[in-house]
């Protein structure tokens, strides 16, 4: 599992996947703006449209990928961020100042990992682990769902 975890923490510009109008999926690039264990925390403007899918259905699906590596994860958004926690993803990252002139003009959100998928196609067999947060199981499994 740390595995997976330090390569989100290393590739951090992530494919973010909503459900948008009429039940279509949404896709965009964002940033994890902070990780701590399996919470990632990230922030948008309240204007936009995700934030509004968001709210509508908090369900996500992230992707990160390099190389022959990519980790999966999803889960439902939480709007209950902590203000220090806001304040400190604001003046860390050195986009967000020059996009809005306050912390308090965005919406911050957390995503626990319910599920994550862990792929290196660099080996053969290619590496396949899952982690369920319902189960608390993070086990290998051959690829094509086969367990090894």
């Amino acid at each position: 599992m740390q595995t997976a975890l330090d390569f989100l923490r290393d590739n951090n510009e992530i494919a973010f996947a909503t459900l948008g109008e009429g039940n279509r999926p949404q896709l965009r690039v964002f940033q994890i703006m902070k990780m701590e264990g399996t919470t990632l925390w990230f922030a948008t403007g309240p204007h936009k449209r995700v934030y509004a899918e968001l709210q509508e259905n908090p369900a996500v699906e992230i992707l990160a990928r390099n190389g022959n590596i990519s980790v999966r994860v999803s889960g439902d958004a939480v709007f209950d961020v902590p203000d220090d926690i806001c304040r400190e993803i604001y003046h860390t990252n050195p986009v967000l100042p020059r996009l809005y002139p306050s912390y308090k003009d965005l919406a911050y959100f957390r995503l626990e990992i319910d599920r994550l998928d862990y792929y290196d196609l660099t080996p053969t067999p290619p590496v396949l682990r899952h982690y369920d947060r319902a189960t608390e199981e993070y086990k290998d499994l051959s690829p094509f769902g086969v367990k090894k």
